[in-house]
């Protein structure tokens, strides 16, 4: 009946011209654009086919960009990509200087804030907010967030403040029971109970209404009416957030277009804070996605590489792998996730040992200061975390962690630059951030094995020991390192011309630009990052003047950095230094090879800099 309609639809306003019959049809090709797209460039498939009605009922009732719509997380964000003008240039999805996977504000007048991150869209919104009163504009404000990012504790923080303000602004709390793992925790089991109570909770307005009609005869009426109108709340939805000072309107069913619009009209008529609970199902209208939330949350481009699963492993996986092997031997190994066991590969370890394994959800702040006490009390937590999450927890680190000098294991997972998710997801700032910390070691494997004799030694240090290792396949082969891996070693030794000193997955190129250059040098595993291996940089420097390092970090406050503060303290004769690494900068979206091969951290791209090193070393 209706066809063709996204091709019609250049800006939101023209939403504002289809019936509520034809904004379903154009849903439906929407999730058609939505799953032939991300099929070929990989994505963020659930999140977005879960809210392409809700999307729709938005822009249908509002009009952007003048008024607000701030997504949280930003994984929905495709459907408001395609009706927001960028609908012929989707096809660049997460590519290499294509379209964001993210709301991107330099891509947009439509995406009102850079996001990648959880539970930061009801902040912002009420920042919005208060900058709009004071400017005496009139614009509308709607904050999107799911029931995932809901038990992220700075979303409360943000409740708290704006049921505080009374300011005019909308929250939707897009509820699908699901954020990339199941939720967990007491905040899920309430949504829960909520679900449940549909009815109810749109009978609350009418009983209301009928108090406030009953004829008051004297204050004891009064008093009566306030008490029953208390007691209402506690037997109805929505208490939690009546009590953080926001109305409550729902749940309401998300796929279902007229029904969200009126929620979505009737909460900006009301004014002040407003929260609309809205049920939707992730993957909507793919069953595959519908049937495997989990596994759809995230897919992969259909050209990605299979891997040979008899020898080739995620890093992740090794990190979950070699956690079981050592949990075996010593029940006192615990093991923390926020809200991403399927992610840091702890999949089987929660199988296996589901006494000693705590998914926190999105609550990175915790899980650090969780595992202080239970490394008080003589347990060994392992925190699993990705690098661009862990900084989120920046203060517990350094305050409940390194400062008391707890045996924490932080266990950071993709470290260095993670491809097409671009810039909020690049962990490219650990070493930097975690480098100027008391009685932190942090260590860098160069492959699966390493990986796996750092975790072993680490959950006997009586220090905290960070180690990271990127989002890359290894190798993982039972067989013991012939010196003590907490110290460097030398992986190449054809000369003294320079020694590269490499961490991590920079030792492979850096080790193969040696050979394939032909250079006359030594090139050194660093491994530990922090404390430096003093012994063997004050080695390759009796032979050679002339040093060269290489992380997937940003060189400011780096290893290099690490490297150029001893050569400075203890005088050495060194002539020249070269640091290879990230600039400060917004790293883009892309491969990983683009972005390594970009910035000159690939094979090519260090023997390149070495030649140009040398070359005016000479002059």
């Amino acid at each position: 009946m209706f066809k063709n309609l996204l091709e019609i639809i250049n800006h939101p306003q023209d939403l504002h011209r289809l019936n509520n019959q034809e904004l379903v049809a154009l849903a439906a090709e929407i999730r058609e654009k939505i799953i032939e797209t991300v099929t070929v460039t990989g994505g963020h498939l659930g999140a977005s086919l879960g809210v392409v009605e809700l999307t729709l009922a938005l822009h249908s009732v509002l009009d952007s960009p003048n008024d607000k719509i701030v997504w949280d997380v930003g994984h929905q964000c495709y459907a408001h990509k395609l009706i927001t003008g960028r609908r012929d240039c989707f096809a660049t999805l997460r590519q290499w200087e294509g379209l964001s996977g993210f709301p991107k504000m330099d891509e947009s007048e439509h995406d009102s804030f850079d996001v990648g991150h959880c539970s930061t869209s009801i902040s912002v919104a009420t920042g919005m907010a208060i900058a709009r009163d004071l400017k005496g504009e009139k614009h509308k404000i709607v904050a999107v967030i799911g029931d995932g990012s809901l038990t992220g504790g700075m979303a409360f923080e943000a409740l708290n403040h704006a049921g505080h303000l009374k300011k005019d602004l909308v929250v939707i709390l897009n509820d699908n029971e699901m954020s990339i793992a199941k939720n967990v925790g007491a905040l899920s089991e309430y949504l829960t109970r909520l679900r449940f109570h549909q009815t109810l909770s749109w009978a609350r307005d009418e009983i209301e209404n009928f108090i406030s009609r009953i004829p008051a005869i004297g204050s004891s009426m009064s008093k009566a009416a306030a008490l029953f109108k208390d007691a209402l709340k506690s037997v109805l939805p929505g208490q939690i957030f009546e009590e953080l000072g926001f109305s409550y309107l729902g749940p309401v069913d998300g796929h279902n277009i007229g029904q969200l619009k009126s929620a979505i009209q009737d909460g900006i008529a009301r004014g002040g804070p407003i929260l609309i609970h809205v049920l939707t199902q992730k993957g909507k209208g793919y069953a595959p996605a519908m049937e495997n939330p989990e596994k759809f949350h995230g897919v992969a481009p259909q050209s990605a590489p299979k891997n040979d699963r008899d020898s080739v492993f995620s890093y992740s996986e090794v990190l979950g792998k070699s956690l079981v092997s050592l949990a075996k031997e010593d029940e006192r190994i615990v093991a923390i996730t926020a809200a991403m066991a399927s992610g840091t590969g702890l999949e089987e370890y929660a199988k296996k040992f589901s006494d000693r394994f705590f998914d926190v959800g999105i609550a990175e702040q915790h899980a650090l200061t969780l595992a202080a006490g239970m490394a008080t009390q003589g347990l060994k937590p392992v925190v699993a975390i990705y690098s661009s999450f862990l900084q989120r927890a920046y203060d517990q680190i350094l305050h409940d962690v390194c400062l008391p000098d707890l045996p924490v294991v932080i266990a950071i997972d993709r470290a260095g630059v993670v491809g097409e998710d671009g810039p909020t997801h690049h962990g490219i700032f650990d070493i930097s951030y975690l480098r100027h910390m008391p009685n932190i070691i942090i260590l860098a494997p160069k492959d699966g094995v390493e990986l796996y004799h750092m975790l072993k030694w680490a959950v006997t240090s009586p220090h905290p020991v960070a180690i990271r290792y990127p989002r890359a396949t290894t190798t993982l082969k039972s067989q013991e390192l012939d010196r003590d891996f907490t110290k460097s070693e030398v992986v190449y030794d054809q000369g003294d011309h320079f020694a590269i000193l490499a961490v991590g997955n920079m030792v492979a190129p850096a080790l193969e630009a040696a050979q394939v250059g032909g250079f006359k040098c030594k090139v050194v595993n660093a491994r530990t990052i922090k404390p430096l291996d003093y012994a063997t940089i004050d080695s390759v420097l009796k032979n050679t003047r002339n040093l060269v390092t290489i992380e997937d970090n940003v060189v400011a406050g780096g290893f290099g950095s690490a490297v150029l503060e001893y050569l400075a303290k203890e005088r050495h004769n060194v002539e020249r230094v070269l640091t290879l690494g990230y600039p400060m900068e917004s790293i883009p979206q892309g491969t990983i090879a683009q972005i390594h091969q970009h910035y000159g951290l690939n094979v090519d791209g260090i023997i390149n800099s070495i030649k140009e090193f040398m070359v005016l070393k000479v002059r």
